[in-house]
């Protein structure tokens, strides 16, 4: 069992699920139950199957969750896009989160790549 707390990919998730946090308190009111609470919970989806994923025993059971954190990753990209289409974010704020989510996704798939070699 890894202690996924001493992962690079875990702590620059988690710092992105509090700043997606800071940055959605702001949406509109009438977001609560919509768009605020599908990025919230896609950015944690990262972070928490990354640490699920290091609780299995295997390297193919972790790079599954992996996979998992991946497509959290994507569907936080596109929800990142349509709030800013909808104006709920500025361009610096969407360019900077979106970098930020762009390269937790290369470590993630740097990660798996690496998995799958050592089965």
């Amino acid at each position: 069992m890894k202690d996924f707390r001493e992962l690079k990919v875990w702590l620059r998730s988690h710092q992105l699920v509090l700043k997606v946090y800071e940055v959605t308190a702001k949406f509109p009111q009438q977001e609560l139950y919509g768009l605020t609470s599908q990025m919230r919970r896609a950015a944690a989806s990262i972070p928490t199957n990354i640490a699920e994923g290091c609780g299995r025993n295997t390297d193919p059971d972790f790079a599954r969750f992996l996979q998992i954190a991946m497509g959290s990753g994507s569907e936080l990209e596109y929800q990142l896009i349509l709030a800013h289409d909808l104006g709920f974010i500025d361009k610096i704020q969407h360019d900077k989160l979106m970098s930020e989510l762009i390269e937790i996704k290369r470590m993630l798939n740097s990660f798996i790549q690496k998995l799958r070699v050592t089965k």
